[in-house]
């Protein structure tokens, strides 16, 4: 007999305990709540349940209500929030449209635990989430956050992460497009891994991932497809919602999952031939499909139902497992990876099963894998699982999904912040040199020349060569030549150390840097994707950084309109919110992170960040402003040994006006007047312009000459306009071009400045006459180049 908890009737201390030994993640006041549900003691199933469904990570109890603030609709949206991925339209055929799908998640507890197990098996749920919904899976990024690189624990983890997600990225055939590094003090004992996925699919055969209305009615049956479940990842979900103490990290390294990514890649090749029989029978609004995510084989089969109120019977002693006699409650919450689920009609049972087993053979790949039917849909709203004769679950499906609300108390942060004062260093290259090789400007080469980029041959632009990859994935579909020609670019962002100041404009920059990132390589915004990564919500002030967090990361979304719909805001398709990046010592800075997807016509005119001639003109893009808080130049000290400064004048964009910049800058990149571009963020134009000389590889050797005197306000001292972090571009004009470009910029009403010339490789910055850095490209290069090779060792 199933083991019945005794919540009903236990005092406060005996509750505790009892959650104690089951390893329970429910407060008291949940677990108070659970009987009322029920209208009984649970069994122990059942609490294992509450208690992994019931988390923040699966579901949103306090962060749902202020989600609703995102634009989530436009004309461009196949499909929002709500499903495993989003799906956004990048190309119209006929009467169909190609949509991209995209999924954004977290695995940063597990990575923290265990690193590289952590890093691949979240690489690995993100692409199933993808998968399911019908389309092919054509890339991933990575945005890390990780600890003071100084310290020895935060490397390990950091080493560990970029070789996890490249050991599983790179056998399942699925190229690497991009991401991004932060390194802070706060996630010393607690990194974020963040992992997008991309896919593509024609609108036509989304599947979605709930079961149709009538699915009870026809008999649709559940189809477990992959790995046999063993105990790893065993409550995986509640663990990802806790505080990360120190003193049990040994003990929660169970909760992480075991990642195969060749039995991966064999369950998406099989997949991706069963879509094509699904297609050609004409089944699509006869089946749903779904990844096994957070909570396992409940998660799954539960929330296919509860969606469109139906009911499910589901039989454990149908799941293929690993060992005998595995208790009931680990077979239907643990969160073995490389899982998925099928509710199909009837009719297709036998073909799903004999697909997978017979045709692909999937138990020859790895032990007892393979497909087995394993429920129903019923009428009524009740999830029951049986096993051994015995209902271990009986529960409403919505009660199940969406038992535990919040509306936690939060007020508007206010910071007591100031300016530092300080002596300007009397050498600037030196400063500049110091900025080259900080961990949080130098290469990324170490994590990306581990990913492989170009595997399924339609990488235009690679991570690290422009502020965005560039993507061309309808140039082998079998559509009319000009429209294959559609572009897709792809940016990860979210500064750490603006969210030390505010996590309201920490939100907001990460969604105004993203989509310049992906205009700066002449693509234009069309939607986002957000991982919300924050600290405790039952202490008040990380509940109120994530409002604030999500409120400017809303506003920063209204404020920019979508290019063909100008009626319509940037809309976010898909995201994630994980919570309890903390430990009793620290929490993590504010620290959202938004990933932009833009588009343009023809691939084959975007452009890199790297010069491209000597002898061209060189344009700022919106004037410099005091608004180094937050700056990597203030976090250095303004050149100053020893300091560390924060600052309270955090950039603040103006949305509009940044809309007015990128488009304006994507019509003259479309047009050919711009040879090369890049955005300004970390280190000021100081940086962006080093890194125009001497490109993603460090390869260039084209130098600048740029005077100060130019470069608006003027009433900012020589350093602040040179580190000052404002958002904007710099850009490359050829001289013949340069009437052309300003008559677009004149039309927009976006001002431009003439700042300098591109000239042989020496990098000089001038403020008047005088000489202010004089330094070779070759040296920025090298400095640059081995800055964080060396600090990770």
């Amino acid at each position: 007999m199933e083991q019945h908890l005794e919540f009903q009737k236990s005092t406060d201390k005996e509750l505790k305990e009892i959650m104690k030994e089951h390893k329970l993640g429910l407060s008291l006041g949940e677990a108070r709540h659970v009987p009322e549900l029920l209208g009984r003691n649970p069994t122990l199933t059942e609490a294992t349940i509450f208690s992994i469904q019931g988390s923040e990570h699966c579901s949103y109890k306090s962060s749902r209500r202020y989600l609703s603030l995102f634009p989530t609709e436009a004309p461009n949206v196949i499909l929002g929030p709500g499903e495993d991925s989003g799906v956004v339209a990048i190309q119209d055929v006929g009467r169909d449209r190609y949509g991209l799908i995209m999924a954004h998640e977290s695995h940063n507890h597990p990575s923290q635990v265990v690193p590289y197990e952590g890093a691949a098996t979240g690489v690995g749920g993100i692409v199933r989430d993808v998968l399911c919904m019908g389309g092919r899976v054509i890339g991933t990024l990575d945005p890390l956050r990780f600890g003071e690189i100084t310290d020895h624990t935060s490397r390990w983890v950091a080493n560990g992460v970029i070789s996890g997600i490249s050991g599983y990225g790179n056998p399942i055939g699925v190229p690497n497009l991009g991401g991004d590094i932060n390194f802070h003090k706060s996630y010393n004992d607690n990194c974020l891994v963040n992992v997008v996925s991309v896919g593509l699919l024609r609108e036509s055969e989304l599947i979605h991932s709930m079961v149709p209305k009538d699915a009870a009615e026809k008999g649709y049956e559940f189809i477990l497809v992959g790995k046999a479940t063993d105990r790893s990842g065993m409550g995986g979900a509640a663990f990802a919602s806790a505080n990360l103490d120190e003193d049990q990290k040994e003990s929660k390294k169970s909760a992480v999952q075991e990642p195969n990514p060749f039995l991966k890649r064999h369950i998406m090749a099989s997949t991706y031939d069963l879509f094509k029989i699904i297609k050609e029978r004409g089944w699509l609004n006869r089946v749903a499909f779904k990844d096994f995510g957070a909570g396992g084989f409940v998660c799954s089969s539960v929330e296919m139902v509860s969606r469109v109120n139906l009911g499910a019977e589901m039989n454990l002693e149908a799941v293929n497992t690993a060992y005998k006699n595995m208790e009931p409650h680990v077979i239907a919450c643990a969160e073995t990876q490389e899982r998925m689920m099928w509710c199909v009609h009837p009719d297709f049972t036998q073909l799903i099963l004999d697909h997978y087993n017979k045709k692909w053979k999937l138990g020859s790949v790895a032990d007892n894998a393979g497909a087995f039917k394993v429920g129903k849909v019923v009428k009524g709203e009740k999830y029951v699982l049986m096993y051994k004769g015995e209902a271990v679950v009986n529960a409403k499906a919505c009660d199940l999904t969406e038992g535990f609300k919040y509306n936690r108390a939060h007020t508007p942060e206010k910071k007591k912040l100031s300016e530092p004062k300080y002596k300007v260093a009397k050498d600037l290259g030196a400063v500049l040199l110091r900025l080259l090789d900080s961990e949080n400007i130098a290469s990324r080469r170490p994590a990306y020349e581990k990913y492989d980029k170009q595997v399924q041959g339609f990488t235009h632009i690679e991570a690290g060569e422009a502020d965005a990859s560039v993507i061309c994935p309808l140039i082998d579909e079998n559509i009319p030549e000009d429209k294959k020609l559609v572009g897709v670019a792809l940016k990860t962002d979210g500064s750490s150390r603006y969210g030390e100041i505010s996590a309201y404009w920490q939100g907001y920059n990460a969604v105004i840097e993203s989509m310049r990132n992906v205009a700066a390589v002449g693509a234009y915004p069309q939607a986002v994707t957000d991982c919300l990564n924050y600290g405790n919500p039952e202490h008040k002030e990380s509940m109120d950084e994530l409002v604030e967090g999500i409120t400017g990361i809303s506003d920063a979304l209204k404020s920019v309109k979508l290019k063909e719909f100008p009626k319509w805001s940037i809309p976010v398709i898909s995201g994630n919110v994980s919570l309890y990046n903390e430990n009793p010592k620290a929490k993590i800075v504010p620290s959202a992170v938004i990933c932009c997807v833009g588009t343009m016509p023809d691939y084959r005119k975007a452009i890199t960040m790297q010069l491209k001639n000597r002898g061209s003109v060189l344009y700022l893009i919106n004037a410099r402003k005091d608004e180094l808080g937050g700056s990597e130049y203030y976090r250095l000290g303004c050149g100053n040994e020893g300091k560390n400064f924060v600052g309270k004048n955090v950039p603040k964009p103006d949305g509009k006006a940044v809309m007015s910049e990128m488009l304006a800058l994507t019509e003259a990149i479309q047009a050919g007047l711009v040879l090369s571009a890049h955005d300004i963020s970390e280190g000021g134009i100081a940086v962006t312009l080093a890194e125009m000389c001497f490109g993603g590889r460090a390869e260039g050797n084209t130098g600048i000459e740029v005077n100060l005197k130019n470069v608006p306000d003027k009433k900012l001292a020589a350093d602040k306009k040179l580190f000052s972090q404002t958002g904007g571009f710099v850009v490359e004009i050829d001289k013949k071009s340069v009437a052309k470009f300003l008559a677009i910029f004149k039309k927009a009403s976006v001002p431009v400045y003439e700042i300098g010339k591109t000239k042989a490789g020496t990098y000089t910055i001038l403020d008047g006459r005088k000489k202010l850095i004089d330094l070779p490209v070759k040296k920025l290069a090298k400095t640059w180049q081995e800055g964080l090779w060396k600090k990770l060792k």
